[in-house]
């Protein structure tokens, strides 16, 4: 008989993107179907604000359930903590601060949640997919290490970052914690990562090798499957776009797990791409920096490893532990001289990921509101 108790509690989430908004019910970890989708194409303030009221009301009405929280992501920059929603790109008709929280906790009365998208990433990952995966797999491998901390990254419309450190999801004291976009491209110090680490990017570097118009690029998908000859096209041009992402996202993560020290979870719509880039910024994340004296120091503490490289990944689960003398006494005591982290793909799928971090999120908020 299992002792397995079931959390019947409801969250409800959001999916905010510049097109449309995405929302879904979450029970017990798992995302009742179907979702609501609504266009984010609204002519004012008022109607948005209205499309996400609707959404909401009409999944409970759809799905005859009663909500115990709201919690979904949204983007930056925004005061994640109050739930003000600052001025965003993508979506314009946010502008100069909407308490979005206060609205529908006084709309719905019960608590709302407010992240980034690439910090509920993170955080599904890191409860109920790459995270437990990982260490599931060096227990049947007879290895006694466990990681505790995850790095998550996405690579999309943008570049985007999460980190959790044990159970808890960093946000930051100003709802900034994991925005690793704002880092300085290494190809193009001038500018920011996001400008290498985007679906525009991957479009824009193909279009150059190929010398075309940008307007004629392919998407990102058929420029993965010419790199991969499965379709016709520029592959020359192909390869090149996914490894100038490859040397930028390998910097720009050696950078971040530096600070983490923990596994590297990559999502977003380019994750799929990775038999094109994740071999490459592995190999730029462990590329060794030249000292002023000529001599060589490994670019970070540990050694990274693609884990979805078959050999790799076996390297990574290898125990290098061996026996050393505790000095002046006959105990011998295990050390591993081998300091490891591994980068690999979403176990979950992004979309389901964020899901259920904004779910797991709420719920470990609700128990300390004790609801």
């Amino acid at each position: 008989m299992s002792n397995i108790v079931k959390d019947y509690r409801t969250i409800l989430t959001l999916d905010a993107g510049g097109t449309n908004f995405v929302f879904q019910a979450v029970r017990d970890g798992k995302i009742l179907e179907p979702g609501i989708t609504l266009s984010a194409r609204q002519h004012t303030l008022i109607d948005l604000l209205n499309t996400v009221v609707e959404g909401f009301e009409s999944l409970m009405l759809h799905l005859k359930l009663k909500a115990n929280a709201i919690s979904f992501c949204f983007p930056g920059p925004s005061d994640f903590k109050a739930g003000i929603i600052g001025d965003l790109q993508n979506l314009p008709l946010f502008r100069g601060g909407v308490a979005l929280k206060a609205m529908l906790e006084n709309h719905f009365d019960i608590p709302v949640f407010i992240n980034n998208d690439g910090d509920l990433f993170t955080y599904g990952e890191a409860k109920s997919g790459f995270l437990p995966r990982v260490n599931r797999l060096l227990e049947e491998a007879g290895n006694e290490k466990r990681y505790q901390n995850l790095l998550g990254i996405t690579l999309g419309t943008g570049f985007g970052g999460g980190v959790v450190i044990g159970d808890t999801l960093l946000e930051g004291d100003n709802s900034s914690g994991g925005e690793i976009n704002r880092m300085r491209n290494i190809m193009y110090p001038n500018t920011s990562v996001e400008d290498s680490l985007s679906i525009r990017a991957v479009r824009r570097i193909y279009a150059r090798e190929a010398r075309i118009k940008i307007s004629e690029s392919p998407t990102p998908k058929e420029i993965f499957e010419i790199g991969m000859g499965q379709h016709p096209g520029n592959v020359h041009a192909a390869k090149r776009a996914f490894d100038e992402l490859a040397v930028v996202c390998g910097e720009a993560t050696a950078n971040a797990a530096t600070i983490v020290d923990g596994l590297v979870v990559i999502g977003g719509g380019l994750a799929n791409a990775y038999p094109l880039f994740l071999d490459k910024m592995v190999e730029q994340m462990n590329r060794r920096f030249e000292t002023m004296n000529g001599e060589f120091l490994e670019r970070l503490e540990v050694k990274v490893y693609n884990l979805e490289n078959p050999i790799d990944l076996e390297k990574f689960l290898k125990d290098d532990s061996h026996k050393i003398s505790v000095p002046f006494t006959d105990v011998r005591i295990s050390y591993n001289p081998v300091k490891k982290i591994g980068v690999g793909i979403t176990e979950m799928g992004t979309s389901k990921a964020v899901a259920t971090g904004a779910y797991d999120y709420a719920i470990q908020q609700l128990e300390k509101i004790g609801r």
